[in-house]
C-alpha cells in the first residue's frame, strides 16, 4: 500500500480548454461554409461521455455540452427516436432506462443548462401504438413532435428516397437557429436520415443549409491501431464496428485518415444523396464530413495510450460478465480478446485484479479491491455485517480521510436494525449491507461522529478510482459505484449457485 490521505490527480494527456475553443470555432466555420445553417449529426453521447473521459484523461464528461454552450445562441437541438424502439421498450445499457424515458431525461438536461430543445422526431413511424402514446405525452408536456416514415428501398433507392414520395413525405421540422444538433438516446435512431430529410425540405424551400457529422471516435488523425481507436472498437464490439483507413480520403488527398466501416460503406450513397439534394456533394470523403478536433488536443500520447489500454481491459471484463448473464454472444468476447492482443495488454495488467483474487484465496470468501488515484490499493473482504464491496468502500474512505483502520465508522447499533429490517420484514436472505445501505448508515453516524463525517467528506475523491470484485455485483452495488465515478469490473461468476440474481 502506497501513501495515505489525499490522493494525487491521475496523469492527464488531453487539453480540455483547447478542445472547447477549437471545436466551437471549427463548427462555426462549417456553419459559414453552408451559408448560415448546418444540420449536425451528433454521434455518441452529448453529455456524460465517460468513455471519452477515460480514454482521453483530461477530457471532461460534459465537454461537448460546454462547447455548445459557447455558441448556445446559435444552437437548437432536435432529438431523434425510432418509433420501433418505443414499441420494443429498448433500453440504454449504461443507464438501464428505456429510450423514450431517456428522451425526457435528455430534454430536461439540455434545458437545465440553457440549451434550446426545438422538437422530437419519431423516425420510421408506422402507427405504432406506443409511439402514438409517447407523442401525446410529449405534446401534453409542451414538446413539438414530428413524424418521419420508412422509405422503401432505403438507402439504395436514390430516386425514391430523394423525392416527394421519400423525404418529401416526412414532416418538415420547423427550426429557427443556425446550428441544428440532431442527437438521440442511442445508435440506430435515424439521426442521419433526419438531417438529410431536412436538407431536402430546406432546399425545396430555397434555404441554404448543409450537413456535417460529429463523432468523437474513432479519432481520424490518430493511427489506425492507436489504443484510443482500439478502445472505440472495444466499446462497440457488440455492434461489429471496425476501424479502417478512409479509402475515399486517401484517394482524394493522398492522406491517411481513420474512419469506421459503417461511414465508409454508406459514403457513396450519402454522397449521391447530397449531390441529388444540393446539386453537388461538398465532401470527398467520410472524414471530410466530420468536425471532430479531439485528436489535435492530445498533449501526452503515452498517458492517453495507457488509459485506452486499461479501457480495453475493462470492456473485456464487462463482456465476460455479460456473457455469463446470457446477454453477450461468444464472438464479442473473442473480438475483445483480439483487441487486447493488438493493444499488447492482458487482463492481469489491471492492477486491482490480482489483489482482489488474492484476498479471496486467503479468506475463502468473495473479495474486492480498489486503487486510489495515488496508486494505493486496498481490499475488502466478506464479513457477517458487510459484503466485500461495502467493506472495500469503507476502507477506501478511511484511507482517504487518514482514519485508523481500527476505527468503527458505523456503530453496530445502526447496522443491526437495518439487518433485521432486511431479513425479518423485507424478506431478504442476505443480511449483509449493500453499498447504498452502508452510505445511508454512515451518513446517520456522521451527524454525531466526527470520524464518520470525515469519511463522508471523502466520497468525491473516489471519482476515477479503479476497482474489481471477485464476483458479479448486485445491480444496487453496480449502480452505486457508477454514481460515485468508480470504474469497477468483476469476475464472471456469481456468489451463489442460485438461478435468479438481483
Amino acid at each position: 500500500m502506497r501513501g495515505r490521505g489525499i490522493p494525487e490527480v491521475k496523469k492527464t494527456g488531453f487539453d480540455n480548454e483547447k478542445y472547447l475553443q477549437m471545436q466551437s470555432a471549427h463548427i462555426s466555420d462549417r456553419i459559414s461554409q453552408f451559408g448560415g445553417k448546418l444540420y449536425l449529426e451528433f454521434g455518441g453521447k452529448l453529455f456524460d461521455d465517460y468513455h471519452a473521459s477515460r480514454v482521453l484523461p483530461g477530457f471532461e464528461p460534459d465537454s461537448k455540452l460546454k462547447m455548445l454552450l459557447q455558441i448556445k445562441e446559435q444552437v437548437e437541438i432536435v432529438v431523434a427516436l425510432c418509433a420501433a424502439d418505443i414499441e420494443t421498450n429498448k433500453v440504454r445499457g449504461d443507464l438501464g432506462i428505456t429510450y423514450d424515458s431517456d428522451v425526457l431525461r435528455l430534454i430536461d438536461e439540455f434545458r437545465g443548462i440553457g440549451l434550446y430543445v426545438g422538437s422530437v422526431v419519431l423516425t420510421r413511424y408506422q402507427g405504432q401504438p406506443a409511439a402514438e402514446a409517447f407523442q401525446k405525452r410529449l405534446e401534453t408536456l409542451g414538446v413539438k413532435v414530428y413524424r418521419h416514415y420508412p422509405i422503401e428501398g432505403y438507402p439504395s433507392n436514390l430516386s425514391g428516397i430523394v423525392s416527394d414520395e421519400g423525404y418529401g413525405k416526412n414532416e418538415y421540422i420547423e427550426t429557427t437557429r443556425e446550428l441544428v444538433v440532431v442527437t438521440a438516446p442511442g445508435p440506430g435512431s435515424g439521426k442521419m436520415a433526419t438531417c438529410l430529410s431536412q436538407l431536402y425540405h430546406e432546399h425545396k424551400r430555397g434555404i441554404q443549409a448543409g450537413y456535417a457529422k460529429f463523432e468523437t471516435f474513432p479519432i481520424w488523425n490518430l493511427p489506425l491501431k492507436h489504443p484510443v481507436n482500439l478502445a472505440y472498437e472495444a466499446a462497440t464490439a457488440d455492434l461489429d464496428d471496425v476501424n479502417m483507413i478512409d479509402p475515399f480520403h486517401l484517394e482524394a488527398y493522398g492522406e491517411t485518415t481513420v474512419n469506421y466501416n459503417r461511414d465508409v460503406e454508406i459514403f457513396p450513397v450519402l454522397s449521391a444523396m447530397l449531390e441529388k439534394i444540393m446539386e453537388t456533394c461538398p465532401y470527398k470523403s467520410p472524414t471530410d464530413m466530420g468536425v471532430n478536433m479531439a485528436g489535435n488536443c492530445i498533449f501526452d500520447d503515452e498517458a492517453v495510450k495507457e488509459a485506452s489500454r486499461q479501457e480495453i481491459i475493462r470492456r473485456y471484463y464487462t463482456a465476460l460478465c455479460n456473457r455469463r448473464k446470457g446477454l453477450t454472444p461468444d464472438h464479442v468476447v473473442y473480438k475483445l480478446e483480439l483487441l487486447m492482443k493488438q493493444a499488447g495488454v492482458t487482463a492481469e495488467e489491471r492492477a486491482v485484479v490480482r489483489p482482489a483474487l488474492l484476498k479471496e484465496e486467503q479468506t475463502g470468501e468473495p473479495a474486492a479491491a480498489i486503487e486510489l488515484l495515488d496508486g494505493t490499493i486496498l481490499t475488502g473482504r466478506t464479513s457477517e455485517l458487510l459484503g466485500p464491496s461495502s467493506a472495500m468502500l469503507l476502507n477506501a474512505l478511511k484511507t482517504l480521510g487518514g482514519i485508523e483502520d481500527s476505527v468503527h465508522l458505523i456503530s453496530p447499533v445502526i447496522i443491526e436494525p437495518i439487518q433485521k429490517l432486511k431479513v425479518g420484514s423485507l424478506g431478504n436472505k442476505n443480511p449483509r449491507l449493500h453499498t447504498d445501505e452502508v452510505l445511508i448508515a454512515l451518513s446517520i453516524c456522521a451527524a454525531t461522529d466526527p470520524e464518520a463525517k470525515k469519511a463522508m467528506d471523502q466520497l468525491p475523491k473516489l471519482q476515477g478510482c479503479e476497482a474489481h470484485s471477485t464476483v458479479i455485483l448486485s445491480h444496487v452495488d453496480e449502480q452505486m459505484f457508477r454514481r460515485l465515478g468508480v470504474n469497477i469490473t468483476y469476475e464472471p461468476k456469481y456468489q451463489s449457485s442460485r438461478l435468479y440474481h438481483v
